[in-house]
């Protein structure tokens, strides 16, 4: 059987360029896991070879999605390019049509997934708030009680003002005295 590589072509800027990084260093903190994939890193290729074109593909991409946000536009654009450069430009006249849809694909996929974050974090704010709305009113009519209270009012008067149960007023009642 022959012995298992993994490659990974990074298409990022980087600073630091590695020949091979650890997933469980690079990713979780260094901590111990059943399984730490050490992965070959390949960063460009060389001239002209299908990893070069791979990644000039990736990198006018991203400079075109800076321009035109991650619309058809910016694909169409993409491809235009890369045509002109001759970077990939067989596949790209043969299979543009799928490209297209599987970039499209891609980046509905992330706005989607955007989309239920930004959703996801509206809903802890307003979950949030309505707590705090909450404890603040909880707060007020405990104050409320406890005033009137200290003031001897009767304690049906003080249920219809503070909004508070009969056992919650006698409850601070105790604490008070």
């Amino acid at each position: 059987m022959p012995v298992p590589e993994l490659y990974v072509i990074y298409t990022g800027e980087r600073k630091t360029k590695p020949s091979r990084i650890s997933l469980s260093k690079e990713f979780f903190d260094g901590n111990k896991s059943s399984i730490d994939v050490k992965v070959k890193m390949i960063y460009d290729g060389k001239k002209g070879n299908i990893i070069n074109q791979y990644v000039t593909f990736t990198r006018v991409c991203d400079k075109q999605v800076a321009l035109y946000g991650r619309t058809r536009e910016a694909i169409m654009e993409t491809i235009r390019i890369c045509k002109d450069k001759n970077v990939l430009k067989e596949y790209l006249e043969s299979q543009e049509r799928e490209v297209v849809d599987i970039m499209m694909t891609l980046y509905d996929e992330e706005e989607i997934m955007r989309s239920y974050i930004r959703s996801e974090v509206q809903d802890g704010i307003q979950e949030g708030i309505q707590k705090a709305v909450h404890v603040a009113v909880q707060d007020t009519q405990k104050n409320i009680a406890k005033e009137m209270i200290r003031e001897n009012e009767s304690i049906e008067k003080i249920m219809k003002y503070s909004l508070l149960s009969r056992e919650a007023i006698l409850e601070l009642q105790q604490n008070i005295e």
